[in-house]
């Protein structure tokens, strides 16, 4: 069963970038589809960004593409999502997610068993 720990959260000014980080231990990591998804208060969680198991294919919310980048490494079992051009609508907790699926990545929070505790990210106008 994987552990997933979420960091680089933080506060940051409208049209700047932050990476988030995701180490996973406890399993093996490359049998696990990751993703990430983020709540922002009064809302449900939502979906951001998905990867396989390979790494060879991704997936996006509309509201991120072209300005989210979702990746992963395998020698540090940890999955990263570089986040540019951040808008205040982007002000949420984000969450990191992983699933032992192969094929359709899930963008449904159901489709996702293991979840990190989160990290705040702030983006001010």
């Amino acid at each position: 069963q994987v552990q997933l720990v979420e960091s680089g959260g933080g506060y940051v000014q409208a049209g700047g970038s932050l990476r988030l980080s995701c180490a996973a231990s406890g399993g093996t990591f490359n049998n696990y589809a990751m993703a990430w998804f983020r709540q922002a208060p009064g809302k449900e969680r939502e979906f951001v960004a998905t990867i396989s198991r390979s790494g060879r294919m991704t997936n996006y919310a509309d509201s991120v593409k072209g300005r989210f980048t979702i990746s992963r490494d395998s020698a540090k079992n940890t999955v990263y999502l570089q986040m540019n051009s951040l808008k205040p609508e982007d002000t949420a907790i984000y969450y990191c997610a992983g699933a032992q699926i192969r094929g359709t990545l899930p963008t449904r929070r159901d489709g996702y068993d293991y979840w990190g505790q989160g990290t705040q990210v702030t983006v001010s106008s």
